[in-house]
């Protein structure tokens, strides 16, 4: 298949998978959306389950790659927390199908890839959770509980693709701002 037509089947696959959710969705519908027959589909991917594999991955993928840039540059606590979380918008403001598929449909994975994908989701909390803890250690942050307070964190910024409207009011970068002031003052000292 070449390159962009397996671009296009990934993109075809993620806004399915998103509209209908991953079990609902069939190999059949994928090719309707694609404008070919069912078993077109098989000489170029081996299953739907390895389309879901892909955009969970690629999204899992972007995250760390955000967590790195966070790392990369000497910032205090404060400051990376705002870029942690303004990266994140913006991933997940970006592709609004894509990041539906990655909160929602990632259970479907199956094993072993399930598992690399809770590594990676896991992995990102860390960083999260550091980037806390630095904040408790540089005397920014009051003493929470790290655990408890990442979740939190990450459970609100994977709210927005609930909400998010790309024609709507706010921005990412603004959504970004007002989230992060709203958690630091919980944080903060």
């Amino acid at each position: 298949m070449a390159h962009s037509r397996l671009n296009e089947l990934i993109e075809k696959a993620t806004k399915l998978f998103a509209e209908k959710g991953f079990a609902a969705s069939s190999m059949r519908d994928l090719a309707h959306e694609m404008g070919i027959e069912a078993a077109s589909l098989y000489s170029h991917i081996h299953s739907k389950e390895e389309m879901l594999e892909i955009i969970c991955f690629k999204k899992a993928d972007q995250f760390l790659a955000a967590l790195d840039e966070v790392n990369d540059i000497y910032f205090n606590a404060e400051e990376k927390l705002r870029m942690a979380i303004k990266l994140h918008v913006s991933i997940i403001c970006k592709n609004p199908n894509a990041s539906k598929v990655f909160i929602d449909e990632w259970r479907h994975l199956e094993e072993p890839h399930k598992l690399k994908f809770i590594e990676k989701r896991n992995l990102y909390e860390l960083g999260i959770l550091e980037i806390l803890k630095t904040g408790e250690q540089e005397n920014l942050f009051k003493e929470v509980d790290l655990k408890f307070a990442t979740l939190t964190i990450l459970s609100t910024v994977n709210w927005i693709n609930q909400w998010y409207n790309p024609q709507g009011k706010m921005k990412p970068e603004e959504i970004a701002n007002e989230l992060s002031n709203f958690i630091l003052t919980g944080l903060k000292k």
